[in-house]
């Protein structure tokens, strides 16, 4: 691979929905025993690899190509797509900050870990692939967020999950809004993130340029994630997207589509109440969601530049030639898609994220149509190391399905032709398991009963508007049993069920005569003091129900 430092942008080559239409019929991975010699020898002859991750937060992967990467300029993600690899088909594991920073630093599917919520995830301890690596002679740093172990976030973020069952809603978020501040010169909006930017560019410029062993570092960037809204408490979520005249300048109005939206009455009961709790059962005009879309796409171009500052500081030093760059993100953004805000879904612009590499032996302008995950990057960052993957992982390397030159490297293990995601957080009231196996997405619920399970065609029906799983039951059959055999689900729901009343009677028990008050003035004050008596009894009756989903 040629140095990926070029600032010239490609423009997206593959018809609209090509991702969707290859990733049906991809199958097993590309090996041979000729390839595995080659790829050995070349290995023997090269320096270990330096490697570089940039996780950001809350980026839709479909922008990264087909139509929807017209709508917003990203020039250093396409400097990444012409020198290296785009992953069309990238998903998080768990749709939610914590939970799936989890699987990332892990390789594990969350469920294994108890990766339950943003306040349940990892110990401080947990082997990651980042304390293997140090093990292995690499140096190791990390700059901005990682937010992979418990004890973390707002106690109305974990208040929220616990009490998902208890029957009552409640607005937990502040209505989403878009606010413009500062004017065309405006560039620096994300003060947080820029700091660290800084720190890491600084860091490599002048100190990983000249260490003498290999090194990996760690850079986890809060955008393009919406802004508290102050509005809603002392903790308040983030349902305000900001950003200025400058980076607006960047995004194709006039390209922004209209999500259609289901009637309330056509909404899946999991969908209706997350829209409820997120605040978006309200009158929003045209201009209301068309802003808020623009502002979120204005706000991933700040994050794009973020990810240039390393491209070019990586090419300034020298090092790019024998460094991995990995750009990630946490989960995707709705933007008002299935009238929601925030992720917390199984809808394609909450769970699908990007995924973009550029290293050494690596050909550009390559389109990857397997069906990959977040999992899958604890077992590349040891075989880009030429460390022995861990049995027991989740995940599967990514390096066999990239285009070395001119020999595909091989797997170690074959590779599934479906990906699994599951959430158990707050804004949804069920624990929702998810497989993706060609074209057909299936959802599931709680215990598989009483909630209604769905399937869609992505090729049909991209949009995720039409659940067909009562017209394709062989299907929806089919692709419950291979959920069922990646996990027990109904049994997984039931321990979640469990854990929530445990750690809601704990936190409880702690406050005690301040439990009222505080319980109170939490995120969903709003709606809480409307009627406080009517939700404390809500809240007792789930205590001393028997139900376990």
């Amino acid at each position: 691979m040629a140095g990926y430092g070029s600032n010239r942008s490609v423009p997206t080559a593959s018809p609209a929905r090509l991702w969707l239409l290859a990733a049906a019929v991809v199958v097993g991975a590309r090996q041979s025993h000729d390839a595995a010699a080659t790829a050995a020898t070349a290995r023997r002859h090269t320096p270990t690899p330096n490697i570089v991750l940039v996780t950001c937060d809350s980026l839709d992967g479909r922008l990264t190509f087909g139509p929807q990467s017209q709508v917003v300029n990203l020039p250093n993600i396409n400097i990444m797509k012409e020198n290296g690899a785009v992953f069309l088909n990238t998903y998080s594991n768990s749709p939610i900050c914590c939970p799936s920073r989890a699987a990332l630093w892990s390789g594990l599917f969350v469920h294994l870990t108890k990766s339950w919520n943003n306040f349940k995830c990892l110990s401080p301890d947990y082997p990651t692939w980042m304390k293997v690596l140090q093990n292995y002679g690499y140096y190791t740093k990390v700059y901005g967020k990682t937010d992979y172990t418990s004890g973390h976030h707002s106690i109305s973020n974990r208040v929220e999950a616990w009490t998902r069952d208890v029957k009552f809603l409640l607005r937990q978020e502040g209505r989403p809004t878009a606010v413009l501040i500062g004017n065309e010169s405006t560039v620096r909006i994300m003060d947080k993130d820029w700091q660290n930017v800084d720190k890491a560019t600084e860091w490599i410029r002048y100190k990983a340029a000249h260490l003498n062993q290999p090194f990996v570092l760690s850079l986890g960037l809060n955008l393009p994630h919406s802004y508290p809204t102050p509005s809603m408490g002392e903790a308040p979520g983030g349902s305000t997207f900001k950003t200025s005249p400058y980076w607006l300048k960047k995004v194709n109005y006039e390209s922004i589509r209209i999500p259609k939206w289901l009637s309330f009455s056509e909404m899946h009961p999991v969908d209706f109440y997350s829209s409820y709790t997120k605040n978006c059962t309200g009158n929003f005009t045209y201009r209301n969601i068309k802003d808020i879309r623009g502002f979120y796409y204005a706000m991933c171009a700040e994050t794009d530049l973020m990810l240039g500052k390393i491209l070019k500081v990586l090419r300034d030093t020298g090092i790019q030639n024998n460094t991995y760059l990995i750009f990630t993100s946490d989960h995707g953004e709705l933007a008002m898609e299935h009238r929601q805000f925030y992720k917390m879904s199984m809808y394609e612009g909450s769970s699908h994220v990007p995924l973009l590499i550029v290293g050494p032996g690596i050909s550009g302008h390559q389109q990857i149509l397997d069906l990959v995950s977040l999992v899958d990057i604890y077992p590349t960052l040891l075989d880009i190391a030429g460390i022995s993957l861990p049995k027991n992982l989740s995940g599967y390397s990514l390096l066999p399905l990239l285009r070395a030159s001119p020999k595909y490297i091989p797997a170690k293990k074959p590779r599934p032709d479906w990906i699994f995601s599951e959430f158990h957080g707050c804004n949804v009231n069920a624990s929702t398991y998810m497989i993706r196996a060609g074209r057909w997405k299936y959802i599931s619920y709680a215990d598989g009963i009483s909630v209604p399970s769905q399937l869609f065609d992505l090729i049909a029906d991209p949009d995720e508007l039409m659940n067909v799983a009562s017209k394709y039951t062989k299907i929806t059959s089919t692709l419950d049993k291979k959920l069922r055999s990646i996990l027990n689900y109904p049994e997984v729901s039931k321990s979640v069920h469990q854990y929530n009343k445990l750690e809601f009677t704990k936190w409880k028990e702690s406050l005690g005569k301040n439990y009222t008050n505080i319980i109170a003035n939490l995120r969903w004050h709003q709606s809480w003091q409307k009627d406080p008596t009517c939700y404390q009894n809500a809240i007792e009756n789930w205590l001393n129900s028997t139900a376990d989903v």
